[in-house]
């Protein structure tokens, strides 16, 4: 993992990796219209619809759950006629954004959901030992209080993620009731 003092150059804004979650839907297409508001100095900020037709519907998916196909074995599939949607939308979300695992994969990657959950603002972390994110939810935690914001860490030694913020160096998942 990067250093804790690594700078951060580009973030992604995700919102509708399930087309029935609208909050950051909402987020994302006010912010591509008006993005001052998330804009830094040195820092390139990019608000993307992930799952545009799911988001059309208002269904959580097409084909597949977009959130569970970014395994190598997804993002290597070739293209061809019968491909599942939401393969073929992980597939270009890994070229623009990462290719995942590599250097040039974005820094930072905020997917925004929703849940019906009584978990609150909770922020999930995918990783222990990235003491990048660890900081950071540190950071907003302390500038939303006295507001509870929990982090949820969902990390297993076995399992490799496959969700749709995995493509970035540091993946953060924001959960809102």
């Amino acid at each position: 993992m990067s250093s804790p003092s690594a700078r951060v150059r580009r973030v992604g804004l995700f919102g509708g990796t399930h087309g029935n979650e609208l909050s950051g839907v909402l987020l994302v297409r006010h912010w591509q219209q008006d993005g001052a508001e998330i804009q830094r100095a040195g820092v390139q900020v990019k608000p993307f619809l992930t799952n545009p037709r799911a988001v059309e519907r208002c269904t959580r998916y097409i084909d597949c759950d977009l959130n569970r196909v970014f395994d190598p074995e997804s993002l290597g599939r070739p293209v061809v006629e019968d491909i599942p949607y939401e393969v073929r939308r992980a597939q270009e979300i890994n070229h623009i954004f990462g290719p995942k695992g590599s250097d040039d994969a974005y820094d930072l990657i905020f997917d925004l959901h929703n849940t019906t959950s009584n978990m609150g603002g909770t922020i999930i972390l995918e990783n222990s030992r990235d003491d990048f994110t660890i900081q950071m939810v540190h950071y907003i935690k302390n500038a939303l209080a006295p507001e509870p914001c929990p982090a949820l860490l969902i990390e297993h030694p076995s399992l490799k993620y496959a969700t749709t913020r995995s493509v970035a160096k540091h993946p953060v998942g924001k959960y809102q009731t």
